[in-house]
């Protein structure tokens, strides 16, 4: 179930200052690119940032599983917003696994260990008895699709989603 959730997630990357609309990519998940004045977007991140000590509650918790941060990447091409997974929060710092390839940041592949700045959390997750606890972006995002693809998408996260 954590690398289907995990797969899932990479799908609902997303990344800033581009139109708003799906790109598709060959063997990748596709991104959902969101304007970066895009209220509803940056009210969820908001929201993740101000609700960080759950995403820390839960790092704690033995009934909660596939932990991940939305992280901020930024360069001379653009902006991606991406899944960084494995979390391990040890001395006040976050660090994971890039759950996503990169389209525009190309410093960073999928895999890699990534020190997470906490300034640059967007987003926050995780999994217990099913049901998600945080993902405000992927809340945002799958209100935005249409019925048949929130459907798709309810049956393959197998995820309860408030």
């Amino acid at each position: 179930m954590k690398t289907k959730i995990i797969i899932l997630l990479s799908i609902l990357c997303l990344t800033s200052c581009k139109e708003s609309n799906k790109i598709e990519r060959e063997n990748e998940p596709p991104i959902y690119s969101v304007e970066s004045q895009d209220e509803e977007m940056n009210a969820a991140i908001l929201k993740a940032n101000e609700t960080l000590d759950d995403f820390n509650s839960g790092l704690i918790n033995p009934k909660a599983e596939s932990h991940a941060l939305k992280v901020k990447f930024t360069n001379s091409s653009g902006t991606e917003h991406m899944w960084v997974g494995n979390i391990v929060f040890k001395d006040g710092k976050y660090s994971g696994i890039l759950n996503n390839e990169p389209e525009y940041v190309k410093e960073y592949r999928s895999g890699d260990q990534i020190e997470v700045d906490p300034s640059k959390i967007s987003d926050w997750m995780y999994i217990e008895n099913g049901k998600l606890f945080g993902g405000y972006t992927i809340k945002v995002l799958r209100n935005r699709m249409s019925e048949e693809e929130r459907k798709q998408f309810d049956e393959e996260s197998d995820m309860q989603i408030d």
